[in-house]
């Protein structure tokens, strides 16, 4: 029997006032990590109160305003998560925040950490022009990384969030790898949220040329342990869905031929460094070469070149 049932939720399974998904400390076995996603109405707003969390506010779709304390940051977002990347803003421990949309309807995220004390600056606008976009892999391990809340690019006490978009038929997360333990200089110890979106491939149409209505956009997230610390999570994952990886190795997620695959990552541990150091699988690692002969996927990035 697996681990599904702990650690992956599918969408409508964690929501609640008026988030669509709610994961925080409540959530059983959850410590450090946290993340809210709400589908707003043009001028509905959802607000966070302050507490021991920092927090990222990511548009996936739209755009929204963010009020913290007398700060404020119009976030121009994007038409959706395949877009390209976004521009966010970052509120440090101890503030509250609220986020509306502006300009039409809207979905965000927004990213929690347990940070150890408030940050300076305590409000930021990273802007979309600063998030570096990384092409990371080869062939058909080839994905799109948009850095834009890593240690170098935003300031912060101890969250860690990025996104993957992985094109039709590739697979990320890969070699897979684990970061759960803390050996200064070799690993960190972080546990990570995956959250979901799923489209049918770039382009409207299959290459086939086959019309998608009736389509069932679907991609695929594994995780798995070591004898001391078992895991076993194979998930078939939707828009919306979220899969928990408390410790583990974890790769590939898979996005099915047909079907884009996007994933926004939140990670954050107990040890004093924030970094974001991982170990390969061993019996995987050796694939990291083969990517040496191979050209990147010439469809990424695949909201166009920035």
């Amino acid at each position: 029997m697996n681990d599904n049932g702990r650690w992956v939720l599918p969408l409508g399974s964690s929501g609640r006032g008026g988030w669509d998904v709610v994961v925080d400390s409540a959530t059983d076995g959850w410590q450090h990590t946290g993340l809210l996603v709400a589908s707003l109405a043009e001028g509905q707003s959802r607000g966070v109160a302050a507490g021991d969390w920092e927090h990222v506010v990511v548009p996936l779709s739209g755009s929204v305003l963010v009020e913290s304390d007398g700060d404020r940051a119009q976030l121009a977002g994007r038409r959706s998560v395949f877009a390209g990347a976004t521009d966010v803003a970052y509120v440090a421990s101890g503030r509250g925040l609220s986020v509306t949309a502006t300009g039409g309807p809207a979905k965000v995220a927004v990213c929690a950490a347990r940070a150890s004390e408030p940050h300076t600056p305590s409000f930021r606008h990273l802007p979309v022009a600063e998030v570096p976009v990384e092409l990371r892999g080869a062939g058909t391990a080839s994905r799109e990384v948009r850095n834009f809340a890593i240690p170098g690019v935003l300031v912060a006490d101890s969250i860690i969030a990025c996104e993957v978009v992985t094109p039709a038929g590739n697979w990320s997360s890969f070699p897979p790898h684990k970061h759960d333990e803390e050996r200064p200089g070799v690993e960190t110890e972080l546990e990570e949220i995956y959250y979901f979106e799923v489209q049918v491939e770039s382009g409207g149409l299959s290459r086939g040329g086959m019309a998608r209505d009736g389509a069932d956009p679907v991609g695929y997230q594994r995780v798995y342990g070591t004898d001391e610390r078992p895991i076993d999570v194979l998930a078939e994952v939707r828009t919306g869905d979220v899969v928990l990886v408390p410790h583990g190795w974890h790769g590939p997620a898979m996005a099915a031929p047909g079907y884009d695959l996007y994933y926004l990552n939140v990670m954050a541990g107990p040890g004093a460094e924030r970094a974001w150091l991982i170990c390969d699988d061993p019996a995987h690692t050796w694939v990291r070469a083969t990517w040496d002969d191979q050209a990147v996927d010439p469809r990424l990035p695949l909201g166009g070149t920035r």
